[in-house]
């Protein structure tokens, strides 16, 4: 599949197989490619940097990795500042493609790197974990959290090429699985009704993580997506229905962060397309099975629908710094059924009501 954007069309390649084909793939797009760096991290890369250089080396390609330490806080502003210096140290130039290999933390921090130093290098994402494969590595946004909240500082970066290899999610935590499967869920609920009824139907499967089903969850979140952003490339308009969950489950995870309850991103997502989903039936929008078919299906796959107690006014707060915030209000999806969105502006004032169904906030 691809990402369909004109001269910045992209491809996407989705495979049960490992890293083989990467190097081939890679050429392909950058034909002249003889060096790339990569950008990982020490629990990443031991476990990919045999297969991922082996095939990048095999077409005359040298890697030379950059290893960080793993976590969100990495997502920091110093941190930028070093890995660019490192890749001007390294003697980067506009011909050689930086390559994400990670999870989104990874793949933001890198992405905007690579749209900075040298005024944008080509950009390559090797998502390993499944929140990253079916969100972050697909759209170009690029970012680093700030004090004042998450991705508050980034850039747009479409990159070359994106190589999924589902199997690297052998290797992947519990609790980082379930949280890639509060976007695969909230794209199923977006526009695929199909990828929905799978969710459902087929729970068992998807935590025993079988291959097919899983390669099938993956294609089918990002074909949601690429859709959506080929549509809607900087996210003037309609790409604002990707945000779907994310109003509430950011500010969530903003008042979380670093505190011993913290979740992660998916599973904040998960909490905040129930919260926004019991909101939109209040709106009259969709009936109350939209809303226990939405529960139903997280509580199936064991992610929580609500947060761990959290200080309402601290979490109003962090809406207040959404860097969605545009004059006053929030572009919101309103969710009319499975598979059907639509986008409404609300004001910062009425915001309080998405978090109506969660306790603590009625």
């Amino acid at each position: 599949m691809s990402v369909e954007l004109g001269e910045r069309s992209y491809p996407v390649v989705v495979t049960g197989e490992g890293f083989q084909g990467l190097g081939e793939a890679l050429l392909s797009v950058l034909p002249l490619t003889q060096r790339v760096v990569v950008v990982t991290n020490d629990t990443v890369w031991p476990l990919f940097a045999e297969s991922i250089t082996a095939s990048i080396a095999m077409k005359g390609i040298s890697v030379v990795p950059i290893v960080l330490p793993d976590g969100e806080q990495e997502k920091s502003m110093a941190r930028w500042r070093d890995l660019v210096v490192q890749m001007l140290d390294l003697g980067i130039d506009r011909q050689t493609p930086v390559l994400a290999v990670g999870g989104g933390v990874v793949g933001d921090l890198a992405g905007f790197a690579a749209a900075t130093v040298m005024r944008g290098v080509p950009f390559v994402q090797v998502p390993t974990s499944l929140l990253s494969m079916v969100d972050s590595s697909v759209g170009g946004k690029t970012a680093i959290n700030t004090r004042h909240g998450k991705n508050l500082v980034g850039a747009f970066h479409q990159p070359r090429l994106v190589y999924v290899s589902t199997k690297a999610l052998d290797h992947l935590p519990e609790n980082e699985f379930r949280s890639g499967l509060g976007e695969v869920v909230k794209h199923g609920v977006l526009a695929d009704p199909v990828l929905f009824e799978r969710c459902r139907t087929e729970g068992s499967s998807i935590m025993r993580r079988e291959p097919d089903i899983i390669q099938d969850l993956v294609a089918r979140s990002i074909e949601v997506k690429a859709k959506v952003v080929a549509e809607d490339e900087r996210e003037s308009g309609w790409r604002a229905v990707l945000n779907l969950g994310h109003t509430v489950g950011h500010a969530i995870e903003t008042t979380l962060m670093g505190s011993s309850n913290a979740l992660p991103h998916g599973i904040c997502v998960a909490i905040g397309v129930v919260a926004e989903v019991a909101w939109a039936k209040e709106q009259g929008a969709c009936t109350q099975k939209t809303v226990t078919a939405v529960r139903d299906v997280f509580d199936g796959l064991n992610l929580p629908t609500t947060p761990p107690a959290v200080d309402v006014g601290t979490v109003l707060d962090a809406v207040r710094f959404d860097k969605k915030v545009r004059r006053g209000t929030l572009t919101i999806p309103v969710v009319e059924e499975i598979g059907r969105v639509r986008l409404v502006d609300v004001k910062l004032d009425d915001c309080p009501d998405l978090f109506h169904s969660i306790p603590g906030f009625s």
